[in-house]
């Protein structure tokens, strides 16, 4: 089974300007092709709800909101469905209680930069067969 990335709908919400079109160029060139981009925490929350991404790749250093308070509003909101939003921390922190928070509130991935192509297709892969509900995406 191989993921259909042409399908998905991606969010990242990442503050350096760089960073987020390194990952936007590496979506492409796997194959995504719906792409949004917020660039602090609280413009990607407001996304999240009005967009309803099927994944979030979301930096964890950022101001106003970083990606940990991000990461609460999501598991937090009460929309149907959208608490549950896969969220992928893309971090050059690897901090054992930043991993320690990630866990305990059900981030769905953590890689730490620089992000590779191979790390970013890996992680979405193991977010798509893990869950459910996007057996969809599968072919």
């Amino acid at each position: 089974m191989a993921v259909d990335y042409s399908k998905l709908s991606i969010l990242i919400v990442e503050d350096d300007n760089f960073t987020r079109g390194l990952i936007r160029k590496v979506l492409k060139e796997i194959g995504v092709r719906s792409i949004l981009e917020s660039s602090n925490g609280k413009d990607g929350l407001m996304e999240v709800v009005r967009t309803r991404p099927d994944i979030v790749f979301c930096d964890i250093h950022m101001a106003p909101m970083n990606g940990k308070q991000f990461l609460q509003g999501v598991r937090g909101i009460k929309v149907k469905d959208v608490d549950k939003t896969p969220v992928i921390f893309l971090t050059g922190d690897a901090d054992l209680s930043t991993v320690r928070f990630a866990k305990e509130h059900n981030v769905n991935g953590y890689l730490v930069k620089p992000i590779s192509l191979a790390k970013l297709r890996d992680s979405i892969d193991a977010v798509v067969s893990s869950n459910v509900g996007m057996a969809q995406w599968l072919t």
